[in-house]
């Protein structure tokens, strides 16, 4: 059976092959081995160029040029050539060399060099700084841009209701009103703090042989400061350099980095539940699309799929990027082999994020606010307002308020009328009696619209500045 969309056993490259077709060039085993060769070519380059080494002389621009051609026109037929020398090695990182050594065969100069491919290298050194960069790569081409879009539709939500009036309900129970913008903007604001501490963590890399201690490299060139060398490198392919490693960069910042993405998706998880259970109770409609439809027998329903679907889809991933988190920072001795059984996970889990990421947008865009069933539940829980009556009354010392607006109100039924013929019995000032006579339960509502309007401030750092955050 030809491998398709229709016959791929994940659903991240079947059903949701489309969401997450920009994650291939990435994550996929082609993307594993793109980048194996990218830093195979690189460590050569920097090989190439040290004056302590003088077996391997300075390149030309010809051969500058063959490198740089070897990586730019790197290509899913380069991949499955490798895949075949793997075939025949049982070693994927090094089919990598023997494929360059190859294609080094091409240019004289690059022949006669070949050998210092991979040269004091142990496979590791070149699978963690590749995973760090496809690592890197993710976050600013699929992770932050998907993060970006998520914000901004949920800040221009808030923005949107800010001051629209809302019931609150705390334990499930009717509860001090709030606005629809300010709970939008919670979330949002609880994003970016992720998002902060996601786009600020270090990626680390290591390039320092076997067991980490340079052993190979200083048998052969003595001369050469190895790990000013190995430091100047790793930074050159723009990662933090971590010198304190066994055979493995031990994936302490990746599980740092699954951590984060999970606490991000769990808060997405939180909005979905709300929101899905605002739409049961009618805050919210769903704009209807022709053709579609929500249940095969009863015609009526407009589900709420695109915020199950981001449910389900983010909680898989979750549980993929804990195992990650988990796993990854245990490995036997200097090192085995689970790691790297596990980490070619890393685009599953992605994968299921970004669907997820893909079915929330799409939901948000159908939302429709139904004002008059926000105004009616807040006209239906005048109760709401015995918590400022009682405080009001606390003020002006009469005795036991709690105890009196609980006798009052605590599972009964409450309109306007019995908690106005209460306020005029109190014995307080006529301009807080006023007041509280003019206070309903849509006007009380706090500081939750000017909450909500910090949204659109350009000068609020928490909201619009992530890193403030750290």
């Amino acid at each position: 059976m030809q491998l398709s969309s229709l016959t791929a056993v994940s659903s991240v490259d079947g059903r949701y092959a489309g969401p997450t077709a920009a994650l291939r060039e990435i994550f996929s085993e082609y993307g594993l081995i793109r980048h194996r060769v990218i830093v195979e070519i690189h460590w050569f380059r920097s090989l190439a160029g040290c004056a302590e080494i003088p077996q391997v002389s300075e390149l030309s621009v010809a051969a500058h040029d063959h490198l740089e051609k070897l990586i730019d026109e790197f290509g899913v037929e380069d991949a499955e050539q490798i895949k075949s020398i793997e075939a025949r090695t049982n070693h994927d990182v090094k089919a990598v060399e023997y494929y360059l050594k190859e294609r080094f065969a091409e240019l004289e100069e690059l022949e006669l060099l070949s050998e210092f491919l991979h040269f004091a290298c142990t496979s590791e050194d070149i699978n963690n700084l590749s995973y760090a960069l496809m690592m890197a790569e993710a976050r600013e081409k699929i992770f932050l841009p998907a993060f970006a879009n998520i914000y901004d539709t949920l800040r221009a939500f808030a923005l949107e209701h800010a001051g629209v009036a809302m019931l609150s309900r705390t334990h499930g129970q009717t509860a001090s009103p709030t606005t629809l913008g300010k709970e939008f903007g919670n979330v949002a604001v609880r994003l970016q703090r992720q998002v902060g501490l996601f786009h600020g963590q270090p990626i680390l890399g290591k390039i320092n042989g076997a067991v980490g201690n340079f052993n190979a490299h200083l048998a052969a060139c003595p001369e050469v400061d190895w790990p000013v060398f190995a430091r100047r490198f790793v930074k050159s392919l723009g990662l933090t350099w971590n010198p304190w490693t066994t055979q493995i960069e031990p994936h302490d910042w990746m599980a740092e980095s699954f951590h984060t993405l999970s606490r991000y998706n769990t808060i997405l998880i939180d909005l979905c539940r709300d929101i899905w259970a605002y739409i049961s109770i009618g805050y919210f409609s769903q704009k209807t699309r022709e053709g579609e439809i929500g249940s095969s027998t009863m015609p009526h329903k407009v589900n709420p799929i695109d915020f199950e679907n981001a449910e389900g889809n983010l909680g898989v991933s979750n549980a993929l990027l804990g195992h990650l988190a988990e796993k990854l920072p245990v490995s036997r001795w200097q090192r085995d082999l689970t790691d790297s059984t596990v980490l070619r996970t890393i685009g599953t889990a992605a994968g299921h994020a970004v669907i997820a990421y893909t079915s929330l947008l799409r939901g948000l865009d159908k939302l429709q606010v139904n004002h008059d069933k926000l105004a009616d539940d807040l006209d239906q829980s005048w109760e709401v307002l015995a918590e400022p009556i009682q405080t009001v009354m606390r003020l002006y010392g009469i005795k036991n308020p709690y105890e009196q607006l609980k006798s009052l109100t605590r599972g009964k039924t409450i309109n306007s009328a019995i908690l106005l013929e209460f306020i005029q019995t109190l014995d307080i000032p006529e301009d807080a009696k006023q007041q509280l006579l003019e206070l309903t339960p849509a006007g009380y509502t706090g500081n939750a619209a000017e909450m909500a309007a910090l949204m659109g401030s350009q000068h609020d750092p928490l909201v619009n500045d992530p890193n403030k955050w750290k």
